[in-house]
């Protein structure tokens, strides 16, 4: 039983190590996080106030 969870452990370690994986996650994340803003109401809320005052003063 331990022995899959400790494999699982030692192969992220692995991918932690490379530069190139991080460099993907941070896209995929960043990408991930913009998207899960739109969705949520509260922040989808806060965006539209904040483009409606850009509108305003033009």
């Amino acid at each position: 039983m331990l022995d899959p969870i400790l494999q699982a452990f030692v192969t992220m370690n692995g991918f932690a190590t490379s530069p190139f994986i991080l460099v993907v996650l941070a896209f995929i994340g960043a990408y991930l996080g913009s998207r899960v803003v739109e969705i949520i109401p509260f922040t989808r809320r806060i965006i539209e106030r904040r483009e409606a005052q850009a509108a305003e003063r033009e």
